[in-house]
């Protein structure tokens, strides 16, 4: 549900300016597991006419761990994406036997569920384990023909297998036009039993007309918040912790909980000015204003710091480097964790500052890592993390293991080769730090190549703003999609592993 972003030229001639350490060892990867079925929405036909669905192709995983049984995670991802925005519905799937099966529910955040919400269309899916099991999932809900929209949210006591508690935290009925949320996130405290936390932003355009926001240089996108103290049975009033002005936005908002104090921070992409005007304050012009940045709470979320920036975001566009097609990825998205046992921060994003093209006036996307080991208040140095090859690495996630080692999943293009225009060889890998993001390495080769060009287009070839990675005691548990490489009856997947690094 993100604004649109340019087409850029091929990547050439590029100058690598550094090189992450790199060890001879190699993290062990078990074998792909396959984790979606067959679509539970492949008979409806809410929103029929207003776009193109793929059936079948499910995209945006998210994953989170269950503190209380280590062989117990919960995956939720969209189903039958849409080419212009959300999906049928979104899918939950549970194992309670560390990964070798999987059981699929749908969600009730769409009129496809059973049960579910009056709306065409569902997307942005979360999900979070609490320090008592209660499983807490979220959503976007929305009309494409009305653009009435909603942040959704349900519970789930039985550890996935049915949702219950459904909860609309914010329904725009009848101004849809003029306020739409978007990437929303839902995190439950790790030490407060039946205590979780929500974040969305909100996009607010001058007036209710849509043919008049393309045109509008007046905007704004705060970040909201919503919390619960009786495991999702109620939710407090949604209420503004980052207060945008004109032509600022906050997106991506995901809080973390540091344990030993309970401090919280709200992650967020801030977009400020300088940037182009019309809707969401990013259109096919735009190459700043994007800003890794994050508040602070130190009594529970009453109250928050102002924004602090930890980094720009420099041109983070992907492109199919021999045929300028566009790739939808986690551009603008930055992903964040905390060592639950230390409280440091990790960071990461993807970025073109670290290495030169002359000619394009820009440099190869990569993935940048930065930390922090003092709440916030000071942060090292931006650095790339991924492995140099002349080729884009987009889309990362980051998490810390029992052992406070970082774990880093992205995707890649290194193995497209000059000239192939057919097909575009994707790769998805791994790698980790055992210093506390001094050097990373340690790289493994989860899964591919695969043929980005067979993913869904959605403003681009997608697999998802935002892929998953769980810590799993000592190792990690990614969830991510790959493409079916030429299968256009069921385009994508979704899959998981067990990562030791």
């Amino acid at each position: 549900m993100k604004p649109l972003k340019p087409l850029l030229m091929a990547l050439i001639g590029l100058v690598l300016v550094f090189v992450p350490t790199a060890d001879a060892s190699t993290a062990t990867i078990a074998p792909l597991v396959l984790v979606s079925g067959p679509s539970p929405y492949a008979s409806c036909t809410a929103g029929a006419g207003t776009g193109t669905n793929f059936v079948g192709a499910e995209v945006e995983p998210q994953i989170a761990a269950d503190p209380t049984d280590p062989n117990h995670f919960v995956g939720v991802f969209q189903q039958d994406r849409w080419s212009n925005g959300g999906a049928h519905g979104n899918v939950a799937a549970a194992t309670f036997n560390g990964g070798k099966t999987w059981i699929e529910t749908t969600l009730p955040f769409s009129r496809c569920a059973p049960g579910g919400l009056y709306f065409e269309r569902a997307s942005d899916p979360w999900v979070s384990i609490g320090a008592d099991g209660i499983v807490y999932t979220n959503a976007i809900s929305f009309d494409r023909t009305s653009n009435r929209n909603a942040v959704a949210t349900a519970r789930s006591t039985d550890g996935g297998r049915t949702w219950t508690n459904l909860v609309a935290l914010v329904d725009f009925e009848t101004n849809g036009g003029q306020f739409s949320t978007d990437k929303n996130s839902v995190t439950a405290d790790p030490v407060k039993s039946g205590v979780a936390y929500e974040v969305w932003d909100t996009l607010e355009e001058p007036t209710d007309n849509p043919d008049d926001n393309p045109h509008a240089a007046a905007f704004t996108g705060p970040a909201f918040f919503s919390k619960t103290t009786d495991g999702g049975v109620t939710w407090s009033t949604p209420r503004i912790i980052v207060n945008t002005s004109n032509r600022q936005q906050t997106i991506g908002n995901v809080i973390l909980v540091d344990p030993r104090s309970g401090a919280l921070y709200d992650f967020a992409d801030l977009i400020q000015p300088p940037n182009p005007g019309g809707a969401g304050g990013v259109n096919a012009n735009a190459t700043q204003g994007f800003n890794v940045a994050f508040v602070k709470s130190t009594d529970g979320g009453i109250t928050w710091s102002a924004p602090r920036i930890v980094a720009p975001i420099v041109n983070p566009t992907v492109t199919d480097p021999n045929t300028g097609q566009l790739i939808r990825t986690g551009d603008i998205i930055p992903e964040a964790a905390i060592d639950l046992a230390t409280g440091q921060l990790y960071v990461v994003w993807q970025d073109s500052s670290f290495t030169s093209n002359p000619s394009l006036k820009k440099g190869v996307v990569q993935v940048a890592f930065s930390t922090s080991t003092d709440g916030g208040v000071t942060w090292s140095a931006p650095k790339p993390i991924s492995t140099p090859t002349g080729q884009p690495a987009f889309t990362p996630t980051v998490n810390v293991n029992s052992r406070s080692i970082v774990g880093v999943t992205f995707y890649d293009f290194r193995n497209l080769r000059a000239g192939n225009t057919t097909t575009l060889p994707t790769d998805y890998w791994f790698i980790s730090s055992a210093d506390h993001g001094a050097t990373f390495g340690n790289e493994a080769h989860i899964a591919g190549s695969f043929d980005m060009l067979t993913a869904p287009f959605a403003r681009g070839f997608f697999v998802g703003d935002y892929e998953g990675l769980a810590p799993a005691g000592t190792a990690f548990r990614p969830l991510f999609v790959q493409a079916n490489s030429g299968n256009i009856a069921n385009r994508t997947d979704a899959f998981s592993t067990s990562v030791a690094p």
